[in-house]
């Protein structure tokens, strides 16, 4: 990993030189808050929005907000698909190796990496390569007051695992100094709305039930989507593994 000394120099230097911005939008709130950012700084030109559907496992009206968001600044936007869901992931993995822990975990985050990080790479290469881009600057809503993991990010590093002989990748944090209340008074100043579910109270938007998320956001999760609740604890039961971080099972913690 190679960080930059001067990030809003390299910045500047990268929008000089034509570099791709990618805004990786989930329809939260800080993605949200990171695509107004950017719109500040960089060319629309030189700017697409890119959001990884979840299918039904995301909270419904989360890519609508993305996609309205960017086609009221005139950007493209990309759906990325995996080629199949976290309950499909999880499912094989228990049949492949029941011996071992079916769901996605803090230290094993598949769902971040099969579900979004690799079809996102995906359709950004494309994307690249048919618009003659070769310097890729990955726009992440990270915030650094959400976990002790995310504080100690930099705010900008040349990514060497994604670089490669024809792309050089980059990724840059535009929202990790802000708080929660800064994140909402941008949307807010921008005339927009937020997603309807932290007006419910939630914490995190992205997967109805998170294997990180607390016990609001899966009480709400429960309440505006029952039929998927109950195919989640479903595969509890037919796994013997829980889904959440703190190994309590679901439907005790959505109680």
């Amino acid at each position: 990993m190679t960080t930059m000394p001067a990030v809003a120099d390299t910045i500047d230097q990268l929008i000089a030189d034509g570099a791709l911005f990618v805004a990786n939008h989930s329809g939260g709130k800080d993605s949200q808050a990171q695509l107004i950012r950017l719109l500040e700084k960089v060319p629309a030109a030189q700017m697409i929005v890119v959001h990884a559907s979840l299918g039904a496992m995301e909270w419904p009206g989360a890519m609508e907000l993305a996609r309205d968001q960017a086609a009221s600044a005139g950007l493209p936007f990309i759906v990325a698909t995996a080629t199949k869901t976290l309950l499909e992931m999880v499912e094989r993995r228990f049949v492949g190796r029941p011996e071992v822990p079916s769901w996605p975990s803090a230290s094993t985050r598949q769902c971040t990496s099969d579900l979004k990080r690799g079809p996102i790479q995906r359709e950004v290469r494309r994307y690249a390569k048919a618009n003659g881009f070769k310097v890729i600057v990955n726009c992440l809503g990270l915030r650094a007051q959400e976990s002790p993991g995310r504080a100690k990010r930099v705010p900008l590093r040349i990514n060497e695992r994604d670089s490669n002989s024809v792309n050089t990748w980059y990724e840059w944090l535009p929202v990790h100094d802000l708080s929660t209340a800064e994140v909402f008074r941008i949307i807010e100043q921008a005339g927009q709305q937020p997603h309807y579910a932290y007006a419910m109270g939630n914490d995190r938007l992205s997967c109805v039930f998170c294997i990180m998320a607390n016990k609001r956001d899966l009480r709400n999760g429960r309440e505006q989507r029952p039929e998927l609740f109950a195919q989640y604890v479903a595969l509890e039961e037919r796994t013997g593994y829980t889904m959440h971080m703190s190994r309590i099972p679901l439907v005790e913690l959505a109680a």
